[in-house]
């Protein structure tokens, strides 16, 4: 039977995901939308607490904002205002499509699961090359650690990464799904903006790394605070930068224990810095900047050292290059930019038992532990002296 040809949308409606990092892996598949529709208005349904990053964005023609707490009646309401005819459901969970069923929209695409197929009017069967994140359970790491301490390390599979995920069910409205790298935008005047909020005046000397400790996921992600700040002292001693430290407000108290490690070492009685920089060494952020407010610090430094978080997907979005520590998750799955970027570099150990996606080490902590300081020192400088001779 010949396929019915379906008219080309007028209103898109895209149901943005609910976490930073996975946002910022969406924007090549808005991207490929935008090129495939270049007239067609395109509507972002979003958590309010990441409108704010689709500003300015080029795939993006307007942003709802889905207030915490909202009933999905009410968002419901609210999109029937618009006469959307096609609806692009990129979370996979059950609320998501049940919006989108509510609003009335004719065409509703999604992955399937969740109980959720009676919502959708083109449920799409999950990708055939997706990677399997199931958390392993104890019993399966100590069999792992146990009969194989350590696996060779291997490049990044570009066809696992998960901005495929998005782009696959994109290509069922006809956008191409090739990847493209993930795309933010932030303006000159937004960064001019933001080194003044801070008073950042440095001397062409001086350069701004940023440093990113923390991870919402849990302390499985995130490489310890001692070697942090060792390893942002010796990149001081070698570079004579400033820091940035990024975090949220729960990351307070892991970010003042690194900047006092880092001005410690600045006392003129360990010799380890210039004491007569009237300059700070180290500006800590953490819970003090808006969504746009870190977009354009992320955007300002040369470098960003991270754990595998959401400001590194806004930083390599933003084109700054960056050196991302990874544990109990995959590079393969979520590295920044597209895989294999030269202008990144990810760092594991290479443990058998990693990844293991669990929220807390069960065992010795061994991915995260076994990333040495000067591995990492060596990267970042690295990278902070390309970006530099490109003339970031």
């Amino acid at each position: 039977m010949r396929s019915v040809r379906k008219p080309p949308p007028k209103s898109i409606l895209v149901r943005g995901v609910n976490w930073l990092g996975d946002a910022v892996m969406s924007t090549p598949a808005l991207l490929r939308l935008r090129e495939a529709f270049p007239g067609v208005r395109i509507t972002i349904l979003t958590p309010a607490k990441l409108s704010d990053l689709w500003q300015h964005h080029p795939a993006v023609d307007v942003v709802i904002s889905i207030d915490e707490g909202q009933r999905a009646w009410a968002i419901a309401r609210r999109l029937r205002e618009d006469a959307f005819d096609v609806a692009v459901i990129l979370p996979n969970s059950f609320r998501a499509a049940l919006e989108v069923w509510l609003a009335g929209i004719p065409r509703r695409i999604g992955y399937r699961g969740q109980w959720r197929g009676r919502f959708l009017t083109e449920p799409v069967p999950c990708r055939p090359r997706s990677l399997e994140t199931r958390k392993r359970t104890l019993r399966e790491i100590r069999h792992l650690t146990h009969s194989s301490p350590a696996v060779p390390s291997r490049e990044a599979s570009d066809s696992l990464h998960h901005i495929h995920q998005y782009l696959r069910l994109m290509s069922y409205l006809g956008a191409n799904s090739e990847p493209l790298r993930p795309e933010l935008k932030v303006t000159e005047e937004e960064v001019e903006d933001f080194l003044r909020r801070w008073r950042i005046e440095l001397p062409a000397s001086r350069l701004l790394f940023g440093l990113n400790p923390g991870a919402e996921y849990g302390p499985a992600k995130r490489w310890p605070s001692e070697n942090f700040a060792a390893a942002a002292i010796e990149i001081q001693k070698r570079t004579n930068c400033r820091w940035l430290i990024f975090g949220s407000q729960n990351d307070a108290a892991l970010t003042a224990e690194i900047t006092a490690r880092i001005e410690a070492a600045r006392n003129p009685e360990s010799g380890i810095q210039n004491p007569k920089s009237k300059i700070p060494s180290v500006l800590n952020l953490a819970g003090c900047t808006s969504l746009r407010g870190l977009c354009a610090g992320l955007k300002a430094c040369r470098v960003l050292l991270t754990n595998d978080s959401g400001p590194m997907h806004v930083a390599a979005a933003l084109g700054t290059p960056v050196v991302a520590l990874f544990g109990s998750t995959s590079p393969d799955l979520t590295g920044p930019g597209l895989p294999n970027d030269p202008n990144h570099r990810l760092l594991t150990a290479n443990v058998s038992c990693s990844p293991c996606f669990l929220r807390n080490c069960p065992i010795d902590f061994r991915c995260m532990k076994r990333i040495e300081v000067e591995q990492v020192v060596d990267a970042v400088v690295k990278r902070g002296t390309l970006a530099g001779e490109k003339g970031r």
